[in-house]
């Protein structure tokens, strides 16, 4: 395989991005004893090949995106003058093990599942997972910033609209218990990204998903009042923001390194870059009501960044005026103001004290390479069944509930 880059979207990329023959989809799992509810806070959509027709005003409706069919059979989303294949680690649930590369896929080998809500609700009773936040994929990006960087700014806005309208209308709506309405919104002005949390907001979104690190994509940093608008429609509506690993691209690699390998190990070491970052910005001082989740990057790194936290605030202070103004301690704005999310990371769990269950949520990771679909309930069992059950409760389902507003069954487990 040639060397592996990262598309505009924060993915990873063959280059070029060629094709493999697929070995089919594999029959259905056996369905999984629940023994735990479970809230997933990060899975993700596949965008549909129909989700924008009819969505956006009749000038604007033949340029938005798209999908063909190239030579050579592959199927590829096409915007704004770019094409955007399929990667295949975006969506290998169902598939074996030989299929799980870098090279391109279509509609047609991957579960429906990924894309079709009702068949995504009988995937997640498969494997046991009661509701889930769901993050774009394909077109869109983690966050939304392929539209947000359209050339055309205002269709570039419209696209934003449509794509929550879809989520709204024929992901939520049809099984309101089983999805957390996260969307997306525009970064290319921040007046418009507050308004769209707003609209969004009114019709029952209680999450954002926006970039880790927005420098890195063109985007002004947090260190500046850029983003104030955005957190303040946040702060104001209860809306979650939630950062996803590689929502502003994976970390700077040697072209001669592994990169597909390096990049998976480090996604701790992005969050951990990203946590600091979002909180020395002083966003989580000046707004001490925001609320800030880290998926897909695990809490290994948590108990160290606290200790560090609590050593230089000791020895040297940092303290700026931002902080001069609060009576509380980073330590302290880290455990009130950020949220982190655990696929695996079973070393931490006998040192849980040290970050505090409140603060832990869970993912599943549909349907990408790292995802525990099916076997969900038996890693929950393995990782958390030595826990104390109401610690238990929090983790894989109390936090996020309290945390997202949403609802739980009439039971819950254990």
């Amino acid at each position: 395989m040639s060397g592996v880059q990262t598309d505009d979207r924060g993915s990873l990329l063959a280059a070029p991005l060629d094709r493999k023959a697929s070995h089919g989809l594999l029959p259905d799992p056996e369905p999984q004893e629940v023994r735990y509810t479970v809230i997933s806070v990060d899975d993700h959509l596949v965008e549909p090949p129909g989700m924008f027709s009819g969505r956006l005003p009749r000038a604007h409706q033949d340029l938005a995106p798209s999908v063909v069919t190239l030579p050579g059979g592959d199927q590829a989303w096409t915007f704004d003058g770019k094409t955007y294949r399929q990667v295949g680690l975006n969506a290998v649930a169902g598939r074996p093990k030989e299929d799980w590369t870098l090279h391109a896929t279509s509609f047609d080998e991957i579960r429906r599942g990924c894309w079709d809500i009702d068949e995504r609700v009988r995937d997640m009773d498969l494997a046991g997972i009661y509701a889930s936040v769901n993050f774009p994929s394909q077109i869109s990006g983690f966050c939304g910033s392929v539209f947000s960087r359209c050339s055309d700014p205002g269709l570039g806005l419209e696209v934003t609209h449509a794509w929550n309208d879809w989520f709204f209308e024929e992901w939520w709506l049809p099984h309101p218990t089983r999805s957390v309405p996260m969307g997306i919104t525009w970064l290319a002005d921040p007046d418009l990204g507050a308004a769209e949390i707003r609209r969004n907001a009114e019709r029952g979104f209680t999450a954002v998903t926006l970039p880790e690190q927005p420098h890195r994509i063109g985007l002004p940093s947090i260190y500046t009042d850029y983003w104030d608008p955005i957190v303040r429609a946040c702060v104001d509506t209860g809306t979650v923001i939630c950062l996803h690993v590689g929502s502003s691209g994976l970390l700077p690699m040697p072209e001669e390194a592994p990169q597909l390998q390096l990049a998976s190990t480090l996604f701790s070491t992005l969050s951990i870059v990203t946590c600091v970052e979002w909180l020395w910005s002083t966003i989580p001082v000046r707004f001490p009501e925001v609320r800030i989740v880290l998926s897909e990057g695990g809490i290994g790194w948590v108990p160290m960044l606290l200790d560090r936290l609590r050593f230089i605030r000791s020895h040297s202070g940092l303290e700026t005026d931002a902080w001069a103004s609060t009576a509380s301690d980073p330590d302290e704005v880290l455990l009130r103001n950020f949220w982190f999310c655990m696929l695996d990371d079973p070393s931490v769990l006998p040192v849980l004290d040290r970050i505090g269950a409140e603060n832990i949520l869970f993912e599943t990771d549909y349907p990408h390479a790292d995802s525990l679909w099916p076997g969900v309930q038996d890693t929950a069992a393995e990782l958390l069944g030595g826990l104390p059950i109401e610690i238990a409760r929090q983790i894989t389902h109390g936090n996020a509930a309290s945390l997202f507003r949403h609802p739980l069954p009439d039971v819950v487990l254990p």
